[in-house]
């Protein structure tokens, strides 16, 4: 009997565009890296070197099992195990939106790392807007899909409030992507990122 085919190592939608913005060979620290499927699609496509930083029991063992380095690392904490521009790319997931001092990371990510790649979701987009103003309700979509009392989320922002935050502590944009919900760059996600794009990606590095 043949063996099934083994899951695309990029099967989240934010993750190809990760994947095109990483440099061939990349030494990358991957913050908050779940199980290490990003991790490990890296070094099987790009040849990349690297860990991940994880806390979660379950996802750690899961890294070890397929072979992805990681550390058990809070990084609410801070990145000061690591050196100044010790790595090309540092990465971060739909993840900063759930830490005490995103502003903080975001510091150290440029810190340690030549680059930086940033994805959250965009509480701008439109349904988002749409479920407060028709419903009152805390938004629940795809990318944001807890309930209000039991979310991780304690920093949701739009993208304008995002590149505010970069401009102010002197981060360079050198790149950006706005998903819809349909996973497509349509007319409107390019023309308005910030009402319709429900997952917001940025690449980024110090501008000093």
């Amino acid at each position: 009997m043949n063996k099934a085919p083994s899951p695309h190592p990029f099967n989240r939608f934010d993750f190809d565009i990760i994947r095109q913005w990483t440099p061939k060979n990349a030494h990358v620290l991957d913050l908050g890296c779940g199980d290490g499927t990003l991790l490990k699609g890296l070094f099987n496509s790009h040849n990349a070197t690297g860990y991940g930083l994880e806390t979660d029991e379950d996802k750690l063992q899961a890294c070890v099992e397929s072979g992805v380095p990681v550390i058990e690392q809070n990084i609410d904490n801070g990145l000061d195990n690591f050196q100044d521009q010790s790595f090309d790319t540092v990465i971060i997931t739909q993840s900063i939106q759930e830490l005490s001092n995103p502003r903080f990371l975001l510091e150290e990510i440029v810190r340690v790392g030549k680059q930086g790649i940033v994805t959250f979701p965009n509480f701008g987009y439109w349904r988002n807007r749409w479920m407060l103003a028709t419903q009152g309700r805390m938004p629940e979509s795809e990318t944001i899909p807890h309930k209000w009392y039991s979310t991780p989320n304690i920093h949701l922002c739009t993208c304008i409030d995002f590149e505010m935050l970069c401009k102010e502590n002197n981060i360079k944009i050198t790149a950006k992507k706005m998903i819809s919900h349909d996973k497509r760059f349509d007319w409107a996600t390019q023309r308005w990122p910030n009402l319709f794009g429900e997952l917001a990606l940025y690449k980024i590095e110090s501008n000093g």
